[in-house]
This record gives structure tokens, C-alpha cells and sequence, in this order.
């Protein structure tokens, strides 16, 4: 069962951008994976599905739990609920001050947003204040709401190879943006930079259950390059700025950069250094290539709970 399946079975389809009239880094033979082209199409194709396929079904909503006093997180939630509102989707804000924070609290609202039939996805905002764990409050939000796919029942498929349940944002997008250009999977070798839940381990799972080859390199990895250097694909999730250079990738490799860092200047830059636009043949651009993908997916997800949850329709 391929990752794109489910998704599938509800409408959404993915566009062949490799047909399109190449776009190049300035100064290079490299191409740039367009994960903004990708997430316009996807999110027009959210908004036709709720007017057409599954009109007279309940608007999808999702409820995102925002604690604390974080401003980035703020710009964050706007965003998002901005796009939502273009698909024709539904947002609720549930906010708890800091003073408040605490686990029974949030687990109380996660409780409430949980037997609410309105809500279709819920997603919790991180960070969270106090230095209070989200796991457990993670894994109190259910499965079927878990649009942000950190539940550990979702993961939990994801590990054994199914696609029954919702994929994490980040990983879910690398991997359609990558089909979407063409870029083959089964029988390559892919090394992961990065460990984390959210992008590294699900990333590798991913391209373990696409048949590929996979190396996984973090900070204790005494040297990356030989395993970047004999990697037809890099996904590089390692918060670390500019940290891929030329030296770490084999010629006309795939590279994927889902870091994104803000220079003094407010410029945003990623994990890999332009320098790699000489040596691979695809990257993702920083802005414009994995974070635009996050988004489209979040959508993606709750409009698959959405329709999940609706008796008789699925």
C-alpha cells in the first residue's frame, strides 16, 4: 500500500510537475522542487472536494490548542488558519494562558475538542510553555482527529507499513512533493540528516516502506559524509543552518531541505548551503519548497478525518 492511497481514495490526486517548464537556482543547472506550485493545487483541490464531491457533508474543522505566550507560534496559527479559510474549511482557536497551563488543563480541552462531532482535527501548537512534555498530551487527542500524525497509534502504522492512519505534515509532504517531480524512491539509497518524530524517523520509515535503502545520520554520527555521499536522495532535517555543503553530496543527487532558519538580516535560510545548487541536480528551495508542503498536508489530513468520521461515507 503506497503512501498516497488513502489520500487518493477520497479525490485528491497528485499533479505531474516534471512536465512543467523547469524552474532553476540562479546560476545553476539545478532544479527547484516547487512545494508552493504543489500546495496551490493541492489546497484548490480541498476547496472543489468540499463544493462538489462531498458537498452537503459537514464543513472540515480543525481546532488548534494554542498555550501560552509564544509570538511565533501566533504567526504560526494565523497562517494556518488562513489557508484553512481559502479551502472553505472551518478553524476554532482554544487558547490557555500560561498561568493556566498545565496538564489537567489542557487535558481537559483536549477531552472536550475529542467527543466534540464538529471538530474533525485537532492540533496541539508547540512548543508548549513550562517545559511541560507533549507527549502525553499528544497521545490523549484522538487518532482519528490526530491531523498533525504524532499520535502514537499513528506512528504505529506508519512503522509496520500501513497507511491506515494519518502521516506526520512534514514527512507526508516530502514525499508527495518528490512523486509530484517524478523522483523515484524503490531501489534508491536516501540518507535521512535527522532523527526527530516529527521529520527524521517517519521520513526514513516512509522510504523504508517505498523500498529504498536508508541511512540515518544525527549528531552523533561521527562523519556524515560517507553516507550523504552515496545517497541518490537526501532528506535533511538537522536544524543545524547551512550545515549540507558540496563535499556531502554525490553529483546530481536529490536534496531536500526541510530546515529554515532567519538570518539577522530576516533573510530565511535552510540546512543546506547554495553552494550544493552546483553539485545536485533537484532541491527544495527555503522559502517556497517543505514548509508550503507542511501546511497542504495539515489540510490534506483534516480533510480526511473530516470525511472519515461522516457515517456511511467511507
Amino acid at each position: 500500500m503506497t503512501f498516497w492511497k488513502k489520500p487518493e481514495s477520497f479525490g485528491f490526486r497528485l499533479p505531474d510537475l516534471s512536465l512543467g517548464e523547469p524552474e532553476f537556482f540562479s546560476g545553476s543547472k539545478c532544479r527547484k522542487l516547487s512545494g508552493t506550485k504543489l500546495m496551490n493545487d493541492l489546497l484548490k483541490q480541498c476547496r472543489n472536494l468540499v463544493e462538489e464531491r462531498y458537498l452537503g457533508y459537514p464543513r472540515p474543522c480543525l481546532a488548534v490548542v494554542l498555550a501560552g505566550d509564544h509570538p511565533p507560534s501566533e504567526v504560526y496559527v494565523a497562517h494556518k488558519r488562513k489557508r484553512f479559510a481559502d479551502c472553505g474549511f472551518d478553524t476554532q482557536l482554544h487558547r490557555v494562558p500560561a498561568k493556566e497551563t498545565s496538564y489537567d488543563r489542557l487535558f481537559s480541552v483536549i477531552d472536550q475538542l475529542n467527543s466534540d462531532a464538529a471538530v474533525h482535527g485537532i492540533l496541539l501548537q508547540l512548543p508548549l510553555p513550562g517545559g511541560l512534555d507533549a507527549a502525553p498530551l499528544l497521545d490523549r487527542i484522538n487518532p482519528a482527529k490526530d491531523v498533525d500524525g504524532f499520535h502514537i497509534l499513528n506512528a504505529g502504522f506508519l512503522s509496520v507499513g500501513r497507511y491506515d492512519g494519518l502521516l506526520s505534515c512534514t514527512p507526508f509532504g516530502v514525499f508527495a512533493l518528490l512523486r509530484a517531480y517524478g523522483v523515484e524512491i524503490e531501489g534508491k539509497s536516501v540518507t535521512v540528516v535527522g532523527r526527530s518524530n516529527i521529520v527524521g524517523k517517519p521520513a526514513a520509515l516512509m522510504a523504508v516502506n517505498a523500498r529504498a535503502t536508508v541511512s540515518v545520520v544525527h549528531k552523533q554520527t561521527p562523519d556524515i559524509r560517507p553516507f550523504t555521499r552515496m545517497s541518490d536522495i537526501l532528506i535533511v532535517g538537522a536544524g543545524s543552518h547551512h550545515l549540507i555543503r558540496s563535499e556531502h553530496v554525490r553529483p546530481g543527487a536529490v536534496v531536500v531541505d526541510v530546515g529554515i532558519h532567519t538570518t539577522p538580516a530576516g533573510k530565511l535560510e535552510g540546512d543546506v548551503h547554495p553552494e550544493v545548487y552546483q553539485t545536485a541536480s533537484m532541491v527544495t528551495p527555503v522559502p517556497g519548497g517543505v514548509g508550503p508542503m507542511t501546511i497542504a498536508m495539515l489540510c490534506v489530513n483534516t480533510a480526511m478525518a473530516c470525511w472519515s468520521q461522516v457515517p456511511g461515507q467511507h
